[in-house]
């Protein structure tokens, strides 16, 4: 293995972030795809399957949904207090954030599944080494997909980007999964034997990897992402961000990442 990217999760301004970046970077002379292996986690599970099939991410630059109405604005809030909550041990934390996944009013999983369709379009994992994370809602043990595996690349893209109280966990040879982002650590031990490793991250300025070769949105991304990480409304001007920002990302990984 020489080159691993490792996409981390941010929600909807993060996907498009992240699909903005990729598009930009293509642009500025350093093309992702040619990776080794693709590490995905929520938002960048989308992304990253995106780039593994073939699917240019520049489709992404506009979406014409407004808002979410599907979301559970109560249990969203009771997520982010467990997942704060100091007293709780983290598989504690796991464990009731998987409790809520499962009892949150969200749409079904075959219309999360059918959301996700239309996200990446491809059906079938690709022959590139492509990583899909998520954690078990009962266990709280995370989970690590590729095409070896149990689950179709559907269902793994759309199980890792579960966000509880938004979309519902999918039921995965007879368990059921939620939002990779709930694995703990960037993921880079997972290609611990790459010599190359880019970590890009839409919540980098909120949990950092400290990987070398690392991007996280630049302050000007934060503007454009606004409050609320699920906002369908901030979609463009955080993909417009991404495709921005990819210039000097370009600077700093290009080298390493060509040789």
């Amino acid at each position: 293995m020489q080159r691993a990217l490792i996409l981390g999760p941010g929600g909807v301004v993060g996907t498009a972030w992240l699909a903005g970046l990729a598009v930009g970077l293509r642009g500025a002379g350093v093309d992702l795809t040619e990776a080794d292996v693709i590490i995905g986690t929520s938002a960048g599970a989308i992304v990253g399957a995106m780039l593994a099939t073939g699917q240019d991410p520049d489709r992404l630059a506009t979406r014409t949904r407004s808002g979410n109405g599907a979301a559970d604005p109560r249990r969203l809030a009771e997520v982010l207090a467990t997942l704060n909550d100091p007293a709780l041990e983290q598989g504690e934390k796991l464990h009731r954030v998987g409790r809520i996944a499962l009892t949150a009013d969200v749409p079904s999983e075959q219309t999360h599944l059918d959301r996700t369709a239309t996200l990446i379009t491809a059906r079938d994992w690709p022959e590139q080494r492509l990583l899909i994370t998520a954690v078990d809602t009962e266990s709280g043990e995370p989970a690590v997909w590729d095409r070896h595996g149990d689950a179709s690349l559907l269902q793994a893209v759309a199980a890792s980007y579960a966000v509880p109280g938004l979309y519902p966990p999918i039921t995965i040879n007879g368990r059921r999964y939620m939002d990779g982002a709930f694995r703990a650590g960037s993921d880079a031990d997972l290609v611990a034997d790459a010599d190359t490793v880019v970590v890009l991250e839409p919540l980098g300025h909120l949990y950092p990897s400290g990987a070398p070769l690392s991007i996280a949105p630049d302050r000007a991304a934060l503007d454009a992402f606004g409050p609320n990480l699920h906002d369908m409304s901030a979609w463009e001007t955080a993909f417009e961000a991404g495709l921005r920002q990819a210039a000097p990302a370009a600077d700093r990984i290009g080298g390493p990442w060509q040789g």
